[in-house]
């Protein structure tokens, strides 16, 4: 579906953090509250392609994917896709996802089969807007951030 291994961005003018390697697994970890038989959640995993940091999110209702873009949050109740991790380092600081500023847009997806678990994988587009909380040395602040790009996601055995 035209996805790369690698290009999911989060960046400011201040930032840049770039993810690959994404991978998902069916292990129900943030499962709908009154899903169709056989939806079960999907988690997807990643590392930064750029340094250090790593990304998880979970999809509830896989099978929704492909129905248009998804809105992005950290509870069940409010988002179809939740982000549970975003980490990252650049330019000796780091970055944390800081939950306590719900990440705001969307993602949808392409090529999605079997309910997020065929092995040929599926893309994932985000267009989305998130919080970091950035540490460098003894300065702590906070640093929003664009989450964007096509990724491939590729099944994990």
């Amino acid at each position: 579906m035209g996805a790369a291994s690698s290009g999911l961005v989060a960046s400011s003018s201040d930032v840049t953090l770039t993810y690959g390697n994404l991978t998902s697994l069916a292990g129900n970890d943030c499962p709908a509250v009154d899903p169709p038989a056989g939806v079960v959640s999907v988690s997807v995993e990643g590392t930064q392609t750029d340094g250090t940091g790593l990304i998880t999110f979970c999809i509830p209702r896989p099978d929704l994917l492909e129905s248009g873009m998804r809105g992005l949050g950290t509870s069940l109740s409010m988002a179809d896709i939740r982000i549970f991790d975003l980490t990252g380092s650049f330019n000796n600081c780091t970055f944390t996802f800081d939950s306590t500023r719900p990440p705001t847009g969307f993602a949808g997806a392409l090529g999605v089969c079997g309910n997020g678990v065929d092995p040929a994988g599926f893309g994932i587009d985000f267009d989305a807007a998130v919080s970091l909380r950035r540490t460098c040395g003894a300065t702590v602040d906070t640093v929003a951030v664009t989450l964007t790009g096509l990724i491939a996601v590729a099944l994990r055995n």
